[in-house]
Parts: structure tokens; C-alpha cells; sequence
């Protein structure tokens, strides 16, 4: 039997890149996915190549930046099919929009509350909004997309450096507060990834470079991400909680 068979999963950021892929593998192992993103028509679009292939999926327009959009994904989810199983947090401001590539004082404010609205209280709000049909039902998988940055500390990115920091430090905060309720909350940590079509040429370049320092020396993608998504939103990762994953090919920080 498929590893989601029948779970419901909502995936934000799900229109494009990590989460887009994510809503792809998890419909293959029979979840019913909800596909979340502010872009409403990338949201669809992903939907209907599910619903093509006769899998279950619903697309929903949705800034986790704001609590009533939050809390009206959630409800549009358990109207639709009538509990919620599992919650995927792809929806971050990096590429697109891009950040700015500035020293910490040189980031506008404005730069910096905005990527900390969506990059952490972002995902603080789509939990807050799914946690209570998790509680009723006495289980549920929280899965946060974090990042390597966080380890390395590469300099002109600490606006998305510190919102990742923040989504470490509250998946194990939440793994404490609702391991009570049958709910896990775990989290990935990527390296550099090649998430979208047509990067700039000197993103790749730093890619590329950033490649030949692992031991697995070559470019990530979405695809190298799903196995372990697959497990942290299955039964097989039950007793698994508050751990942030590391899956970089195996990046020297020394």
C-alpha cells in the first residue's frame, strides 16, 4: 500500500519549485493533497495536473503571511475532505521574490519584517490554523523547511538566514508543546538547491561552485528532498519528532 494512502496533506508554497514537487510525490503515494500558494493560478495549475492523473488535490489560494487567509486554507481543507493529516511549510520568500544580497545594515527594515512574516510567522500562522483539527483527531505531521545557511552563515542573506534560524528553533519548541496530541514536527534542512526553471547565471555559478564541496559532488534538486518528506509525513516517522534533517550531499562546514 502506498506511505500516504487517504492522508491529507497541505503543502504551501506548493505552486512551484520544492513545494510543487512535493504535491507531486505526495499525490503518487496516495495522499490527497491541497496545493497552497499565493500565486492562485500556479496553485491550479499544479492541482489539475493531479486531478488529470486522477489523484485527489485542491488548489487554494493562500498568503500564509496573513492569519485569515491561514485559517481559511484550513477550513477549505477539512470542508473539502474532512480532516487534515499533514502540513507541508515550502512558502518562503528567496528567489522570488529575490533577496536583497546586502550587508545586515544595508537591508531595508521593511525587507527584513516582510521576509520574517512570510519565511517564519508565516509558518507559525499555518500551524496555529491546522493544529486544532490535528489535536481533534488525535494526530497529525507538521513538516518546516529550514535550510543549511543556518549552519554555514554565509554572509549577505542574514534577513533569510535568521527566519530559517527561527523555523529550527520553534520545530523543536512545537515537537514539545504538541507531542501530547499525537502531532510530530520535524523539519528539512537543504543546501543549495535548484528549485526553479531560468536562475540567474550567477546563482548557478555559486551553485555549481558550492557543489564541489560536497561529498557527493553535483548540483540538488527538488527530487533529492522527497524521500525523507515522504517519511516525515508517514506513520514510519511516528516517534520521530523535533529533528531538523540535513540533506546537502554531504557539505563540509569546517
Amino acid at each position: 500500500m502506498p506511505r500516504l494512502q487517504d492522508r491529507v496533506i497541505i503543502v504551501t508554497g506548493g505552486g512551484n519549485g520544492i513545494g510543487a514537487r512535493f504535491c507531486h510525490a505526495f499525490a503518487a503515494e496516495g495522499a490527497h493533497v491541497v496545493v497552497a500558494d499565493v500565486d492562485a493560478s500556479a496553485a491550479r495549475t499544479v492541482a489539475e495536473q493531479l486531478q488529470a492523473r486522477g489523484e485527489q488535490a485542491l488548489a487554494v489560494a493562500t498568503d500564509v503571511a496573513s492569519e485569515d487567509s491561514t485559517r481559511g486554507l484550513a477550513e477549505a481543507t477539512a470542508a473539502r475532505f474532512g480532516r487534515i493529516d499533514g502540513l507541508v511549510n515550502c512558502a518562503a520568500i528567496f528567489q522570488r521574490p529575490a533577496l536583497s544580497r546586502l550587508p545586515f545594515d544595508e537591508i531595508p527594515i521593511q525587507e527584513w519584517e516582510r521576509v520574517l512574516r512570510v519565511n517564519l510567522i508565516g509558518v507559525v500562522l499555518c500551524c496555529r490554523a491546522v493544529v486544532p483539527h490535528m489535536k481533534a483527531q488525535g494526530a497529525g505531521k507538521i513538516l518546516n523547511m529550514a535550510s543549511t545557511t543556518v549552519l554555514i552563515g554565509p554572509p549577505l542573506m542574514s534577513q533569510y538566514i535568521a527566519s530559517k534560524a527561527g523555523v529550527i528553533g520553534l520545530t523543536r519548541a512545537l515537537a514539545h508543546e504538541l507531542g501530547d496530541h499525537g502531532i510530530t514536527v520535524n523539519a528539512l534542512a537543504p543546501g543549495g538547491t535548484i528549485s526553479i526553471d531560468n536562475l540567474p547565471e550567477t546563482t548557478t555559478a555559486r551553485l555549481q561552485a558550492r557543489a564541489q564541496t560536497r561529498a557527493i559532488k553535483r548540483l540538488e534538486t527538488p527530487d533529492d528532498l522527497v524521500g525523507a518528506a515522504i517519511f516525515f509525513t508517514s506513520s514510519d516517522s511516528d516517534f520521530i519528532t523535533g529533528q531538523t534533517l540535513v540533506i546537502d550531499g554531504g557539505v563540509n562546514f569546517l
